[in-house]
């Protein structure tokens, strides 16, 4: 396993980050995550409720952080229309109880919707422009599927921009296989099956807990509390996906048990500048380092994360080798092995999602940005020989979206301002 630190060199992104002052996560939790079926955890459930539910808790769990001063609000959201509309990140503000003065937007770039709030905010931070900030993401798949409403422009096929099959995300992934023949449909089940044991360990030994805000539902039975997640299915066996369906591609290679399912759910973190949050008392879980966004062919927008993994390691001054720990959205199995192979990293490397992905606990959209966020600080907290972590995504219509974290449990850490303090 690669050294998670590099002692030739200090990298650059380590004291202040890309832009200017330190920006660390305080705090993030998410939803149960709920099948988006009728039956489904969330079928009578409000998605901006979802996120109010998310933002009330990071308050609830911090209260050494005064509301008022929260300057901003992101929430992304990929369908923003019904009740995930009417600028999400203002109304779930005014919905949480924040102060009438703290104001909120809306945020879409499809599955990093979350994400991209975070370095939004994030750079809001470290410019000096406001001290402290919510992001997070919602997407109640069950009420609003992928592309439901959008008019695509003609011109995207007529002057091959893209063609039709790259609008459906499955249909990429079967590009993705095609396009190199080491992403075979055999380690794409294994990678999946490995993604539901990994998951229920993690489930079994209470590491999933704690990222949870319980939410009252209603159903035709009555009220209930959703406080686990709906969609893994433990008994997963290579066996048993022998005979699964390829619904992108007839005798295609991906299945249900390869892909993320559809899924309803919230996220949301709180962000400061570093000094500010040890002004206040309130942890620091992570520091921002640097972040990439790179566009790709929409064909194979599982690509994504590659470019942009590139460019953020490249803002930091860090090489794949100084990285101790990867949290990368499982979309579809085959992204993920790409993604491996672009870097030179086994497919049961310890560092990659050893609690599961969005293969099993599901993938809601513009909310797994910040998912990934909370499973990596929890592992930084438990792991203080790490010191450098990725969040990293692939993103609809061929984007990729990567933030690099720094640990501050690790012996190396230098809090922001220490430096100027030492004589």
């Amino acid at each position: 396993m690669p050294s998670t630190d590099s002692p030739d060199r200090e990298p650059r992104g380590t004291t202040r980050g890309m832009l200017g002052r330190s920006v660390v996560l305080v705090d993030g939790v998410r939803t149960p995550f709920g099948r988006a079926r009728e039956d489904g955890l969330y079928a009578q459930t409000r998605a901006d409720d979802l996120v109010v539910a998310c933002v009330r808790e990071l308050l609830r769990r911090n209260p050494a952080l005064p509301p008022e001063r929260v300057g901003e609000v992101a929430i992304a959201a990929t369908t923003q229309t019904g009740d995930q509309g009417l600028t999400i990140g203002r109304t779930v503000a005014l919905l949480s109880g924040l102060p009438q003065d703290v104001p909120g937007y809306a945020i879409d770039r499809m599955c990093a919707g979350a994400l991209t709030a975070t370095t939004q905010v994030a750079s809001q931070i470290a410019v000096g422009a406001i001290d402290v900030a919510v992001a997070g993401g919602v997407e109640h798949m069950g009420r609003h599927q992928l592309g439901a409403g959008a008019d695509p422009n003609p011109r995207f096929v007529a002057e091959k921009i893209v063609d039709a099959a790259a609008l459906v995300m499955g249909a990429t992934a079967e590009n993705l296989h095609d396009q190199d023949s080491r992403l075979t449909k055999e380690r794409a089940d294994a990678f999946g099956v490995a993604s539901q044991h990994r998951y229920a360990a993690a489930l079994a030994a209470g590491r999933i807990d704690a990222d949870l805000v319980p939410v009252a539902t209603w159903s035709p039975q009555g009220w209930g509390l959703a406080t686990a997640d709906e969609p893994p299915r433990p008994e997963t066996t290579i066996e048993g996906l022998a005979g699964l369906r390829t619904p992108f591609r007839p005798g295609g290679r991906v299945t249900a048990a390869t892909s993320s399912p559809l899924t309803d759910g919230a996220t949301a973190c709180v962000l400061a500048a570093e000094d500010v949050a040890a002004g206040l008392g309130l942890p620091a879980r992570m520091r921002l380092v640097s972040y990439g966004y790179a566009g790709v062919d929409p064909r194979v927008m599982g690509i994504g994360p590659v470019p942009s993994t590139r460019r953020a390691l490249e803002l930091a001054g860090l090489s794949i080798e100084d990285i101790g720990a990867i949290e990368i959205n499982e979309a579809f199995a085959v992204q993920v092995l790409a993604f491996l192979d672009a870097f030179g990293i086994a497919d049961d490397d310890p560092r990659v999602n050893p609690d599961g992905g969005a293969i099993a606990m599901g993938h809601p959209l513009a909310a797994s940005g910040v998912r990934l966020a909370i499973q990596l600080a929890r592992r930084f907290q438990a792991d203080p020989t790490i010191r450098f972590g990725l969040t990293t995504m692939c993103v609809g219509l061929g984007q990729g979206a990567t933030v690099v974290w720094e640990n501050p449990h690790h012996p190396a850490y230098v809090p922001a301002g220490a430096e100027e303090a030492t004589p």
